[in-house]
């Protein structure tokens, strides 16, 4: 684990880190809207079904024109359980007596009623157009829009794994690259699919590259960083992040067509991707993959850039082969993917951090996914859950660095959880009350995600270091696809969900006791570094216990 001293002596954190984190970050702020575009693109306007004295403008003017629209409603509409015009059915015959019946149904049998047969008929006042106005997708169809957000999540999931192990393999740039190329050609191609099983197609191809883009951004900056920065680096990965939702909040308020929005957050993709040619590889990658000669070529940029004007000379490949000769000879000998969960220590910790991954996301994303549950304004929910991140996401790098990674995952955790639970006891009424505890549980929970991204990376070896991100985002992933899922527990009860994703923050906060501190430790780059960690560990309590003894 000696890369960290020639890091050291080319620059741990100067101009050429400093570009690097930056086009990282605008990567996460272009990339991350995606994730939350069906919050607008598969926005549910108000609709009614379609009746043709009242939407057929032939058969309307022909003499119903002295009758109101909300009388004309009651006539061909019936009432739904809150007395509002019903989403899904309509009268067989028209109902012209109910206009004299003042709101009472107690005499009178309940007149037949039928679906919409004839489509719907949409409010556009705030959505001229969605997914779900284009292919009917409400009434019966209501579970086909939760396909969307279903694919997507799906192709994170596999996306993960897949371009994880690719990464590890090829490289953390050329993967980064080519997935920028794949989410902007899916996602422009969304525009203009005629049928919802392509769109999902699509989305779930967009999917497979988001999380890898997110998953390399953050991978690059920790291993271009030096340990007292890694924190500082992630937290403005997941703060890009949140610039992101901000920025798509104000771009939907601006932009209600989807096929526009769609078009305006996928184009700029390729320019990421014109942009990424500029990336640098790891050079911590490049050494543990036995390519020294590539490793001192990024280094040697690196050091010109950072202004260090004599590292050609004192950067040598002879210097490089002595300071990281534990690493270049565990690199001859690459070791497989199964070895993960060979080697007790590696395996015991990619099992806690996927559970403590799972549980994070769950809660996350079942806020962030169901703006349309907590008013009507999902615009400025948008924007207002993006905000309260920014300031989170700092008091999370200030807890890293006071509480370390431990103490600070369970603190947010357990906020998180209890921020939940406060929300069940809140009446619905209390909207304004209700939005602030979920604000606050939007900040707590991505506080919480930020620090468990610096903590896994902390964690895993570098020779497999993506490939465990894949795992672990896979674990994550499931969550985030599970969130929208739970919410059909509804029908039993409106509490039960969000006791769920309580249960899980609270149940995590006590795992993470089982995984160790990394504050200001060095990142381990192979297998062998855990293990002997594990082991001079165990030696060194059995010396304290020996000389306790010995002292008594």
């Amino acid at each position: 684990m000696a890369f960290h001293k020639i890091l050291e002596q080319v620059g741990g954190q100067g101009r050429f880190q400093i570009l690097q984190t930056a086009l990282l970050c605008i990567s996460s702020l272009m990339v991350y809207p995606h994730v939350l575009l069906e919050n607008f693109t598969a926005a549910v306007p108000a609709h009614r079904c379609w009746v043709p004295i009242l939407d057929n403008d032939t058969i309307s003017a022909n003499g119903t024109g002295i009758l109101r629209q909300d009388a004309l409603l009651r006539v061909f509409i019936p009432l739904d359980s809150d007395r509002k015009p019903d989403k899904c059915r309509r009268f067989l015959q028209p109902q012209w007596q109910l206009l004299h019946l003042n709101g009472t149904f107690s005499n009178t049998s309940e007149p037949d009623t039928e679906p919409c047969v004839d489509g719907w008929v949409y409010d556009r006042g705030s959505f001229p157009s969605t997914i779900v106005t284009k292919w009917d997708l409400v009434c019966q169809s209501q579970s086909l829009k939760s396909m969307a957000k279903f694919s997507f999540m799906t192709g994170m999931l596999i996306g993960g794994i897949i371009f994880g192990h690719l990464s590890d393999r090829f490289g953390r740039r050329l993967i980064f690259r080519w997935c920028a190329l794949q989410l902007a050609v899916a996602d422009t191609c969304v525009v203009f699919v005629p049928t919802l099983f392509a769109y999902c197609s699509l989305r779930f191809l967009a999917g497979f590259s988001t999380g890898s883009i997110i998953t390399n951004s953050s991978v690059l900056i920790v291993e271009w960083t030096t340990p007292r920065f890694q924190a500082l680096g992630m937290m403005l990965v997941v703060c890009a992040a949140c610039m992101g939702q901000i920025l798509l909040g104000g771009l939907a308020f601006v932009i209600r067509d989807w096929h526009i929005l769609q078009l305006v957050v996928s184009t700029s993709i390729f320019a990421l991707f014109l942009a990424s040619r500029w990336l640098s590889e790891s050079a911590r990658w490049l050494i543990i993959t036995d390519k020294p000669e590539a490793a001192l070529k990024e280094l040697r940029k690196a050091a010109r850039r950072n202004g260090i004007k004599d590292a050609g000379d004192s950067l040598t490949m002879e210097v490089l082969r002595s300071t990281v000769q534990e690493e270049l000879e565990i690199a001859k000998v690459r070791p497989p993917v199964c070895d993960l969960f060979r080697a007790p220590h590696i395996r015991k910790r990619i099992c806690l951090l996927s559970f403590v991954r799972f549980s994070i996301l769950i809660p996350f994303y079942g806020l962030s996914l169901h703006l349309q549950h907590l008013g009507s304004n999902i615009f400025l929910f948008q924007v207002l859950f993006g905000i309260i991140t920014l300031p989170a996401n700092y008091v999370a790098l200030c807890t890293l660095n006071h509480l370390g990674r431990r103490g600070s995952q369970m603190l947010f955790m357990l906020l998180l959880g209890t921020s939940i639970l406060a929300i069940t006891c809140v009446p619905e009424e209390m909207q304004t009350l209700r939005v602030a505890l979920s604000t606050l549980g939007v900040g707590f929970s991505s506080a919480a995600v930020m620090c468990c991204l610096a903590h896994g990376n902390e964690l895993i070896p570098t020779i497999l270091r993506t490939t465990a991100s894949g795992i672990i985002g896979l674990a994550g992933n499931v969550g985030a696809a599970l969130a929208p899922l739970l919410m059909i527990l509804t029908v039993y009860s409106p509490h039960l969900p969000w006791i769920i994703y309580a249960a899980f923050s609270i149940l995590s906060s006590l795992v993470i006791l089982l995984l160790p501190e990394t504050k200001n430790q060095p990142l381990p780059d192979s297998i062998q570094d855990v293990e002997k960690e594990k082991k001079g560990s165990r030696e060194s309590k059995q010396e304290d216990i020996s000389m306790k003894v010995t002292q008594f």
